[in-house]
């Protein structure tokens, strides 16, 4: 017997949760809950984790969540403990299929199956923001190397296990070269590793419109964190419904399942709610942890409760549903089911096959020079000349300004008059002769800004690495 930790979240989260149980339960499923508190009620008890330590135990003996979703409270400092979540558990991989069940859930898309793989663990989803000025804050988005190749390597090893033909890279490397150059990189490495598997890449605003358009072309789409959230919340709108879809977030050691909408507070209490997203979270479950017949059993119940028409408000459509009901006898519907097999949909067959990475091999250190600094102050001033005049007759230094850009955009010097500029500048200060610089020298640089009456709020070094410069040029330069 599986002991599995389930949290029943907030707003549907009880309903849904309590649904999703009686039908496992009544499954014949080996398997045992234990229950913890998580959410919008412990947050507001003082704790801005959402969660305590107790219950960060029971996840972590059990290895397996399956959680409701939760209402993270507006404003006060509180984290997502989604967030918080998957990335103290290091559940690196978000799995999210996507599949239409025309024609009885109205769809566009009647030939859509998809399965969209995400990154889970960092990109904006670090949560590293800080006001630096009056008109300006920033967002930090952070990519690793280990990071993007465990999440390309776990698409690619999941295309394979599941006879899927073909693995597609969403990034926007055309703007954010380093960043997503970095994952469009390590897709077009790691691919090599699979000649059996066909492979492509997209820009991801057009890829995300040819998904809309014409999603039958995709089979497993991996991209980064923010992108595979918005990516697999219309993916699933688009096959019928964000009710309908199940989310797996995989780690070396634990798991957690749930479904991809929100808490759902103005459906709350009502009996109205789809349980069918958390559902299939759980069904995820079932088969990730060996229990396939029960996961099988379910999920071929469900498909036949869809064929038979009876829906949840959600996906109910005059002269297609037969029966409207709530979320109670929706999950009545499937247990009477449990054992039939759906005739026009096809019927599943689950295979338990654990995805084992082979873990990742931090490569040699490549070499690396210090080249000079971004320097960012806050200044209220209007006019760039002013500013570089300023920087540009510091002495005493080997460093000097040869850019100051705004909003990323180069406006020293030979800057635009049209180019609107606010209180943040970034300030580049490099060799005089373009050779490598010593450390001493940026604090240098510092020193004599900051004595020149400019306030400074930050500094990013710029290094060269195997020669080749690692940072971006402003635009316009």
């Amino acid at each position: 017997m599986r002991t599995i930790t389930v949290a029943k979240g907030d707003g549907i989260g009880p309903e849904i949760m309590d649904a999703t149980l009686k039908i496992i339960k009544a499954s014949g499923a080996h398997v045992d809950f234990e229950e913890i508190e998580v959410g919008e009620k412990v947050y507001l008890a003082g704790n801005t984790s959402g969660i305590s330590s107790e219950s960060w135990n029971s996840i972590r003996k059990n290895k397996v969540f399956l959680k409701a979703p939760i209402t993270t409270p507006q404003g006060g400092g509180y984290k997502s403990l989604n967030v918080t979540t998957r990335k103290m558990l290091g559940l690196y991989a978000n799995v999210r299929p996507c599949k239409s069940y025309y024609p009885f859930v109205s769809t566009k898309h009647q030939e859509m199956d998809l399965v969209i793989i995400r990154e889970n663990e960092e990109d904006l989803y670090a949560g590293i923001e800080h006001q630096q000025t009056d008109e300006v804050v920033q967002c930090l988005k952070l990519i690793s190397r280990p990071g993007c190749e465990k999440i390309i390597r776990y698409a690619f090893e999941y295309a394979r296990q599941y006879g899927r033909k073909k693995v597609t890279c969403f990034t926007k490397d055309n703007i954010m070269k380093q960043t997503d150059g970095l994952f469009h990189q390590v897709f077009d490495e790691i691919g090599l590793e699979y000649p059996e598997i066909e492979k492509e890449h997209w820009i991801i605003d057009i890829g995300a419109a040819k998904m809309a358009d014409t999603p039958e072309v995709f089979d497993v789409i991996v991209t980064l964190n923010l992108y595979g959230d918005v990516l697999s919340d219309v993916a699933a709108q688009i096959a019928g419904s964000v009710g309908l879809a199940g989310s797996a977030n995989i780690g070396e050691e634990c798991s957690m399942f749930e479904a991809i909408h929100g808490s759902a507070p103005r459906r709350a209490g009502q009996n109205v709610a789809n349980p069918s997203g958390l559902l299939q979270g759980a069904i995820m479950m079932l088969n990730h942890i060996g229990e396939t017949a029960a996961a099988e059993k379910i999920q071929n119940a469900w498909l036949k409760t869809i064929e038979d028409g009876i829906h949840t408000y959600d996906i109910y459509k005059e002269g297609k549903s037969r029966q409207k009901v709530g979320t109670a006898e929706f999950a009545d519907a499937i247990i009477e089911r449990l054992g039939q097999k759906p005739q026009q949909l096809r019927e599943v067959r689950f295979e338990n096959k654990p995805i084992h990475l082979k873990p990742y091999a931090r490569k040699e250190s490549q070499p690396k020079e210090l080249m000079g600094v971004d320097v960012f102050i806050h200044w209220k001033g209007l006019d760039p000349n002013e500013i570089g005049e300023k920087l540009s007759k510091m002495t005493g230094t080997n460093l000097q300004l040869s850019m100051i850009s705004n909003r990323g955009i180069k406006v020293w010097p030979e800057g635009m008059k049209e180019t609107f500029c606010t209180d943040h500048w970034r300030c580049r200060f490099k060799a005089k002769n373009g050779n490598q610089v010593q450390p001493k020298e940026v604090l240098d640089v510092m020193m004599k800004t900051m004595d020149a009456g400019l306030d400074v709020i930050k500094t990013e070094n710029l290094y060269n690495f195997n020669g080749k410069a690692a940072y971006s040029l402003g635009q316009g330069q």
